[in-house]
């Protein structure tokens, strides 16, 4: 799953790299399936679990994960506050929002705090490592069940950036 090509200057390679993620979710069982599927990668390390927004905020200040799975209804401080709290403590540590919420306006509220992606907690079975994988190569990742109504802006900014891309292919011949 965890498959790279050979690393450009700069980059590590996935399979060689552990990629430290903090899980956040106030439901316990939620949180205990949404580590063991983590674990299932070798690469994927939880280093830790919470189960509200202001421990989120504290523990990606103190421990700086790779990346953190964030829930939107939290108790103490919603996501979508404490992603803003966490971009301004550990801005390199990228978020994955997982919530049950499908409503299109909620996960454009989430994405707008600099998140990578929006999964959708029913979709998690088939999506959650293929969303990880997404976010932690900097794409942007909306589960399926919302990826047709929404997100005009993310749709937009995704299709202007193969855009760009595509143009500097063929002004420079660089892939």
């Amino acid at each position: 799953m965890f498959e790279t090509g050979t690393p450009c200057a700069g980059e590590t390679d996935l399979e060689e790299s552990t990629i430290r993620v903090l899980v956040v979710d106030d439901y316990e069982p939620w949180r205990r399936f949404l580590t063991s599927t983590l674990q299932k990668e070798p690469v994927l390390q939880v280093i830790g679990e919470v189960s509200d927004g202001m421990d989120a905020v504290h523990q990606a200040k103190q421990f700086r994960p790779d990346l953190i799975l964030l829930d939107i209804g939290l108790p103490t401080l919603n996501g979508i506050e404490a992603a803003r709290r966490i971009r301004d403590v550990s801005p390199a540590s990228k978020i994955l929002f997982v919530s049950e919420n499908r409503s299109p306006d909620i996960a454009e509220q989430a994405l707008s705090t600099g998140a990578g992606g929006y999964l959708v907690k029913s979709d998690a079975g088939s999506e959650l490592l293929p969303a990880v994988k997404a976010v932690l190569e900097g794409k942007r990742f909306i589960s399926a069940s919302l990826a047709g109504h929404c997100l005009m802006a993310t749709t937009l900014s995704t299709t202007t950036q193969t855009i760009v891309s595509s143009v500097i292919t063929l002004i420079l011949g660089v892939r």
